[in-house]
This record gives C-alpha cells, sequence and structure tokens, in this order.
C-alpha cells in the first residue's frame, strides 16, 4: 500500500472538526463534567444497511443502544488494517478485565471498503481473530460507497498487479460512536491497547 496515502489518519471534513476541538482540551486526567467530546456535533455516521461475517442483513438499529468503534479497512490490508484492528481488539480485552461494565458497552466494527474480496465467510476469519465480539459488515459496492461518504471515509483501488492482485488506498480512522449512533472522539488505534481503552474511558459513560 502506498505509504503516504495509506496513512491518511483523517479525511479533511474529520480534520477541521478536530482542530477546533483542539481548543477544548486541558491538562486534566480526565473531562470535566461539562467538557464536549471532541467530535459532538460533526456529521459524521448515519443509516446503513449491510451484511454481517455470518451473512445475515444488519442495520445501524442493530447497534442501537451501544456506543460502536468504527473502523473501515480491508482484509488483504498487508499492513496498517491489520495492526489497528488488532489494537482495538487489544484495548477492548483491557477493558473487559479493568472496567467490564464500560467493555460491555461497546461493540467494535469493522467495515470493508473491498466488498469484492471481503465476503462474509473471508470477514468471519478476519475479525475472529481480534476479538470475539468484533463484527464484520460487507456489502454491495453502492452500499459500501453510501456509508463510506456518511462516515466521511476516503478510499480508491488500485490498479491490479500483474498477477491480479490490487489494494486499496483508504482513511485510517476509527471512529467511536455513541448509543445514538451519533460521534464522540477518535480512537488512537495506531498506538496501543492501552491508549484506546484510556480514551474509551474518558466518554463511554
Amino acid at each position: 500500500m502506498n505509504e503516504t496515502r495509506a496513512r491518511r489518519t483523517l479525511p479533511i471534513r474529520a480534520l477541521s472538526v478536530m482542530i477546533g476541538a483542539a481548543l477544548l482540551v486541558t491538562a486534566c486526567t480526565g473531562p470535566a463534567p461539562t467538557a464536549k467530546a471532541p467530535l459532538q456535533g460533526a456529521k459524521i455516521g448515519g443509516p446503513f444497511a449491510l451484511t454481517d461475517q455470518n451473512g445475515h442483513p444488519v442495520t445501524d438499529r442493530n447497534f442501537a443502544g451501544k456506543y460502536r468503534i468504527m473502523y473501515f479497512g480491508y482484509t488483504f490490508c498487508p499492513d496498517v488494517c491489520p495492526v489497528d484492528v488488532q489494537n482495538i481488539g487489544a484495548g477492548l480485552r483491557i477493558l473487559e478485565k479493568s472496567d467490564p461494565q464500560v467493555a460491555a458497552k461497546i461493540v467494535p466494527i469493522f467495515i470493508s471498503v473491498d466488498p469484492a474480496r471481503d465476503t462474509p465467510a473471508v470477514l468471519k476469519a478476519f475479525v475472529g481473530a481480534f476479538h470475539p465480539r468484533m463484527v464484520g459488515l460487507t456489502g454491495s459496492p453502492a452500499a459500501i460507497d453510501a456509508v463510506a461518504k456518511e462516515y466521511a471515509i476516503y478510499y480508491h483501488k488500485q490498479d491490479a498487479a500483474p498477477g491480479g492482485g490490487y489494494m486499496v488506498d483508504h482513511s485510517r480512522v476509527a471512529y467511536l460512536m455513541d448509543p445514538e449512533g451519533k460521534p464522540l472522539a477518535l480512537l488512537p488505534q495506531d498506538q496501543s491497547g492501552e491508549a484506546i481503552a484510556a480514551e474509551a474511558r474518558r466518554w463511554v459513560k
């Protein structure tokens, strides 16, 4: 994967929100009672209708009442996706030990930006390797286009290599969404499980 493009950490729309939100950050270890979440009010997220790793139809309404970690990637990704998803899974396992009530409120969701190859069966093997509660979602190209647009996710299929394989450039970001499906914060999925767990504790009530 092209390193410069693969590490697009934020779509422009989300990045502008984060720059403004940085002004709200203080030196304390947790948010003040009246502190706003960094992505509060951002136009990120929306309804979707996809297929999970078991071949079942799933919509955003299936996750109502749960906090969600939303990560977009693809299973054939040779570098960043496995690392990021491993960190997300590790963060949840840390929370399950230290704050089980917090962990129980969170659903990790991996949405493929490579629906041609990421069938439900392929997704099932992938997400199952990182956390037993991780949900893998795929769908038609049109459905993936729609959900990517809702979440301000960039992705682009590269030209096929001589052997027929190809890579997909995509935004590298993990959103923490609230129980109503509204954005709260970005999780540091490129750091460690400990960092992810710490950020989740700040916002999951």
